[in-house]
């Protein structure tokens, strides 16, 4: 039988995304052959942009590296990052 797929996901909230958006960009970059998927999100209409951002990662690679990109992220102020593992084996 074959061995059922496990699937990570982060989510990434950043709050004063327009001072904090380049630090996580660097991040993100060196971190970039994790990252299999990302979609950024944040509320914005011409002018009336919001400063809270969302990122959503699917990540690939071994835990450990999720775990320390998941660190990382949360170092910086206004950033939270979190992660999960999902399977149907769960």
């Amino acid at each position: 039988m074959d061995k059922l797929p496990i699937k990570t996901v982060m989510v990434v909230m950043v709050d004063h995304r327009k001072e904090v958006a380049t630090k996580v960009q660097q991040i993100l970059t060196g971190w970039g052959c994790l990252i299999k998927t990302r979609l950024g999100l944040h509320d914005g209409v011409l002018d009336n942009c919001s400063d809270v951002g969302l990122i959503i990662l699917e990540l690939v690679g071994e835990e450990k590296q999720h775990q320390e990109l998941c660190r990382k992220l949360n170092l910086l102020d206004g950033v939270k990052a979190k992660y999960i593992s999902l399977s149907f084996d769960d």
